[in-house]
């Protein structure tokens, strides 16, 4: 599954590393267990929005998972400066560092573990927004941002599917209170 989404990303599979956004949920935690059972050579990043006071302690649980599996790591800051919509500004604050820590790292890429489910999900949020046909268009499996090339390798997995595979696998992962959050749909 994990191999066939990073062809239909057009994502590098060669000798380069593959950079993987491990956030502590359990589709980024799936990202990470599965890239490394295909046998890629990654590196992680955490992006810290700072939040939630639970985040940095989020943070240092991820990095304490990589360190225990041999997988280099970095904690990156990202701070809202108040304006604008807090949802899109965080989304493009994570994209940004993501971005500039890749460019920094000589990944080829940055894998995001975004599911199916997030691909409906961002379409009944549009589809409420009466965003247009562009705007209903699917989640891309490759985007670029700031030069980098942005992969979802996990698109045609389901969220239960992956933490029904963690659980078989004793492998634990966080749920952040706030996608349960309505203020933020």
């Amino acid at each position: 599954m994990f191999r066939q989404g990073l062809k239909a990303a057009r994502a590098p599979s060669g000798p380069d590393a593959l950079g993987l956004a491990v956030s502590g949920g359990g589709d980024s935690v799936a990202l990470l267990h599965l890239a490394l059972r295909a046998g890629c050579k990654v590196e992680a990043a955490t992006v810290d929005h700072g939040l939630r006071p639970e985040a940095a302690a989020e943070a240092a649980g991820v990095a304490a998972a990589c360190a225990a599996l041999g997988v280099r790591h970095e904690v990156l800051a990202w701070r809202w400066d108040g304006r604008g919509n807090l949802q899109d500004a965080a989304r493009r604050g994570r994209l940004a560092v993501l971005a500039d820590w890749a460019r920094r790292r000589g990944l080829a890429a940055v894998a995001l573990g975004h599911t199916r489910d997030d691909v409906a999900e961002t379409f009944v949020m549009r589809l409420a927004r009466d965003a247009g046909v562009d705007g209903l268009a699917a989640m891309a499996a490759r985007r670029e941002v700031g030069g980098v090339a942005f992969v979802r390798p996990l698109l045609a997995a389901g969220r239960a599917e992956l933490r029904g595979w963690l659980l078989s696998q004793g492998v634990a992962w966080v749920d952040d209170p706030s996608n349960g959050d309505a203020r933020f749909a």
